[in-house]
């Protein structure tokens, strides 16, 4: 295990601030999977030698004292790890299963329950339309390793609009005037547009969707959790696929 020395922890911490395209990983298990998913790793820190489960003759590892972990981590309690990865956007494509649209949705919280979610309901594709950076500590943390998995794909509103109609896509939102989810069928590939917290789906994208469905609630209950209301109807949509 190498020794690391002060200038290279502060070059590590200006990237951190600077370099929105590196992932400072700081959980054994969202390593792993990251690893499992191919990421490209720069380095591996570690501040106890009997913790270190990877293999020094394929990765990069340092010994470092446990305030450089806190200072690199954003865990309120650090496992002693930090992983340097570099993440690759998706290449933008159509999906080839039912998906998820996530319209401006700044929660990273639930987008990346959301994102979770959407790999255990079969909607293998996540697009991410003017939402939060898929890079984002919280989002990685909370999507458990699946945002190694998913196709998730971060593009503008106007792009994904674009995409939309060229690639002809069979999209649905969702809204307290729409169908009844729980009787609504549908046979072609389709895509659920989840909107932002607050506004819901915008004018631009709902005008895209052929179809609006709802969950039917008791009175007094305006809306669901974001990331709840995704979780019930990608499971309806799918439900004859488990």
């Amino acid at each position: 295990m190498l020794k690391v020395s002060n200038n290279f922890i502060k070059s590590l911490k200006k990237q951190k601030r600077e370099n929105s395209s590196l992932l400072f990983l700081d959980n054994f298990k969202i390593i792993k999977d990251a690893l499992a998913g191919g990421l490209k790793v720069n380095c591996i820190l570690i501040s106890d030698e009997s913790k270190n489960i990877f293999d020094e003759k394929e990765y990069t590892i340092y010994k470092v004292d446990n305030k450089t972990i806190e200072e690199l981590s954003d865990s309120k309690t650090p496992q002693g790890v930090v992983c340097i990865t570099e993440y690759t956007q998706h290449v933008v494509e159509k999906p080839k299963t039912n998906f998820l649209v996530l319209d401006g949705l700044q929660d990273p919280g639930n987008v990346g329950t959301l994102i979770r979610t959407a790999c255990a309901a079969g909607f293998d594709y996540v697009y991410l339309v003017s939402s939060v950076n898929p890079t984002n500590s919280k989002l990685v943390r909370s999507s458990v390793g699946t945002i190694f998995k998913a196709n998730v794909i971060s593009l503008s509103r106007q792009e994904f609009i674009e995409k939309a109609k060229e690639w002809k896509l069979n999209l649905i939102a969702t809204d307290m005037q729409g169908e009844n989810i729980f009787d609504f069928k549908c046979d072609n590939k389709v895509g659920l547009i989840i909107g932002n917290e607050g506004q819901g789906v915008t004018d631009e994208l709902a005008e895209l969707c052929s179809k609006t469905v709802k969950i039917p609630m008791q009175e007094g209950v305006e809306s669901l959790n974001a990331s709840i209301s995704g979780a019930i109807i990608m499971y309806q949509i799918n439900k004859n696929k488990f």
